[in-house]
């Protein structure tokens, strides 16, 4: 049977990633496209449903992001949600208009009322919060249209034309703050569009396999393998489907958490693939004495841990396939439509020119973090490697504040480990998505036994989060955070004092560096 797919289409707004994810927890399969994708290739994938994304420009201005208007005439059901729903009442005639006394702006959360009787708010309360984010608003409705929710300010809340299966909203259903937004988008999938929610992780896994097993064919792969959950789940997945045909390079920095490089060895060296394993810490530790400035410590370990990759590469010749970890967070943050680019990832855009290959191959391009871990147990791999938390390309270079030394990182690598190891036996471990500890560049004066110390001080950190783009500092209980000090202090050399941090995502970053 076919795949049912949705299609998200961007027109630069910022929640086009959390869409995606909100229609995925239906268990159903959706891409993220940007509005500037030809229809022939929109046709092509016969998508059960397509959304159109917010986004910050006024759609009746010249340089406003506009598809074809064919693609109403595809007979596909669409939701077009803030600017797309604009854009679906401009495309069809409708009229828009700048936010004026009689149809004000709306921000934030907002009352609002629905017609019920309508299929996107089927079995809904009549009455609920949205999220509202606009400073146009419906002026006109094109031929077929009626309204199906309002607000004080807004009599076009949402629109349908159940005829077409057209329906828009005004208001963002796929933030938390929109009350019933995840029931709404899964009427449109279910009600609308007609979609199974049959997606799961084990049907894409033999999916995934049987692709990549056709198209590398008799070739071999290589794989840069960092012990990271993206990595490790795309390995086992290339080595189900290529077996020795796959190469795995693990270039251990010497940054790595506490005996996370023999971990890593003990998973991957008997699983059937060529395994790798270059123990580069004395060099990277000896490019980056000295240096204090994160920025230069991220540089200089980028480049040096492409030039250990590049001299192991060398040794093997001739690949067809370079395949990379890299998952859809990183694919859609490295710009899509119009988005601004948040950040660009290392692995995502241009071929690296330091490895004789054909193509690049990424089996985990259209996956989500949570689903990459789904992925990660469906094929067997072990809950230690899939709930592994979180770790920077740099390790714990960005985690040392100030200049490295080995003294400072074996001190590191034994606090973390304590604090990981407390964290897990509260059973804590899935309840709070990320957390470590920082040694700090400050040392204060302490007291232990009869004698004065002054050692280093050291920051944790936890967060909660369910997208690394916003996080909350996690509410660690007291006795916790007590036994970790107590340990940390007592078996630790050169620590004295343990501070929490408590600071939220924005105004910090997750990590310090």
């Amino acid at each position: 049977m076919k795949k049912q797919t949705v299609l998200v289409l961007d027109f630069g707004g910022q929640y086009n990633q959390l869409i995606a994810r909100r229609v995925r927890e239906q268990n159903v399969y959706c891409e993220v496209k940007s509005y500037k994708t030809p229809i022939s290739e929109i046709r092509a994938m016969q998508p059960a449903g397509i959304i159109f994304t917010g986004g910050p420009k006024s759609v009746y201005l010249a340089d406003s992001p506009r598809m074809d208007k064919e693609i109403f005439t595809l007979g596909v059901p669409i939701l077009g949600i803030c600017y797309g729903a604009q854009f679906l009442v401009y495309g069809l005639g409708g009229e828009i208009g700048a936010a004026s006394a009689e149809a004000a702006a709306e921000f934030g959360r907002t009352d609002c009322e629905f017609d019920t009787g309508s299929p996107l708010f089927s079995k809904l309360k009549k009455k609920s919060v949205v999220w509202m984010s606009h400073n146009d608003y419906i002026k006109k409705l094109p031929s077929g249209f009626r309204s199906i929710a309002h607000s004080e300010k807004c009599p076009y809340g949402a629109i349908e034309n159940a005829e077409k299966k057209f329906y828009g909203t005004q208001f963002h259903p796929e933030v938390n703050h929109t009350e019933q937004g995840f029931d709404m988008l899964g009427n449109f999938l279910k009600n609308v569009c007609g979609c199974n929610g049959d997606w799961t992780m084990e049907s894409y896994a033999e999916t995934a396999t049987r692709e990549l097993r056709e198209k590398i064919g008799s070739g071999k792969a290589l794989l840069a393998l960092s012990g990271g959950v993206d990595s490790s789940v795309a390995c086992k997945l290339l080595a189900n489907a290529i077996g020795s045909q796959l190469t795995c390079i693990f270039v251990d920095h010497g940054l790595m958490r506490k005996n996370e490089g023999d971990e890593v060895e003990a998973a991957f060296k008997d699983s059937g693939v060529n395994f790798v394993r270059v123990n580069a810490g004395e060099r990277f530790l000896g490019k980056l004495a000295g240096v204090s400035d994160p920025e230069r410590k991220r540089k200089i370990i980028g480049e040096e841990f492409i030039r250990v990759f590049e001299e192991e590469a060398k040794k093997i010749g001739k690949v067809d396939f370079l395949a990379q970890g890299t998952i859809y967070p990183d694919v859609i943050e490295s710009g899509l439509g119009d988005a601004d680019v948040i950040k660009s990832h290392h692995n995502v855009g241009g071929l690296p020119d330091y490895v004789d290959f054909k193509e690049i191959v990424e089996p985990l391009r259209l996956l989500f973090k949570d689903e990459v871990r789904a992925l990660g147990i469906a094929l067997g791999l072990s809950d230690k490697l899939v709930w592994r938390q979180p770790f920077p390309g740099p390790g714990l270079a960005i985690r040392i504040i100030g200049d490295i030394t080995p003294e400072k990182v074996a001190i590191l690598q034994d606090a973390d480990a304590i604090f990981r190891e407390e964290i897990a036996a509260a059973k804590l471990d899935r309840s709070i998505n990320q957390y470590f500890a920082v040694l700090t560049n400050m040392r204060s004066v302490g007291v232990m036994g009869d004698g004065r110390t002054y050692d280093y001080t050291l920051a944790l950190r936890g967060v909660s989060t369910t997208d690394f783009m916003t996080a909350d500092f996690s509410r660690i209980p007291y006795d916790v955070l007590e036994k970790v000090s107590v340990r940390i202090v007592n078996e630790v050399k050169h620590i004295n004092r343990i501070v929490y941090d408590i600071t939220s995502k924005p105004p910090a970053t997750i990590e310090w560096e």
